[in-house]
């Protein structure tokens, strides 16, 4: 049973997948780098998430304006871990939000469809505090998954959703360390 609010992601021991969308100006050079360069801004929050069907909603399949091309952006989990212990939910005290390096909130996950499912996803935002170090020094890889988007959303359209079900990544729950987990509302 999938709990109401845990970390599913596809991770190995080293590394996590997080994904964000993109338009072509920013993704094509942080592709062609492997990492994030110009004209990507390291003074504004950027929001990673583990959870591919929830960007897939949210950029509406790699299809909505400034969001064309979808990034699997793989960070060490050292990163990932250091970037929720700091972090503050989006729910907390609007001054405790306001000094935080690291936001977190919670959205419902998604089906291949599209339609709310009854469990949250986590997004994560990364804050100018921080942003240096994902760029820097958690970064270790950028792969451009537009073409396997754009496969299974046609996959879904046409009805196959078993077919492009196999296509998605390998999501499962990510062990998070328990204080963490509780100060983060995970059950």
């Amino acid at each position: 049973m999938t709990a109401l609010r845990e970390i599913r992601a596809d991770y190995d021991a080293h590394t996590i997948a997080l994904y964000q969308a993109y338009p072509p100006a920013i993704a094509v050079p942080a592709v062609a780098a492997d990492r994030f360069v110009p004209p990507f801004s390291r003074g504004r929050m950027t929001w990673i998430k583990p959870s591919f069907r929830w960007l897939m909603h949210r950029s509406n399949w790699g299809r909505k304006p400034g969001q064309e091309r979808v990034l699997e952006v793989r960070i060490t989990r050292a990163g990932w871990e250091r970037s929720l212990a700091g972090a503050t939910l989006t729910t907390a005290d609007p001054a405790a939000l306001a000094g935080a390096a690291v936001h977190v909130q919670w959205d419902p996950e998604r089906s291949l469809s599209g339609a709310a499912l009854n469990h949250y996803s986590i997004q994560v935002g990364i804050g100018r505090a921080v942003i240096d170090e994902l760029v820097d020094e958690w970064t270790v890889s950028v792969t451009d998954l537009t073409p396997r988007v754009r496969k299974i959303a046609e996959l879904v359209r046409s009805g196959r959703t078993t077919q492009a079900a196999r296509l998605l990544p390998a999501e499962r729950r990510y062990p998070l360390e328990p204080s963490s987990a509780r100060r983060l509302g995970m059950d």
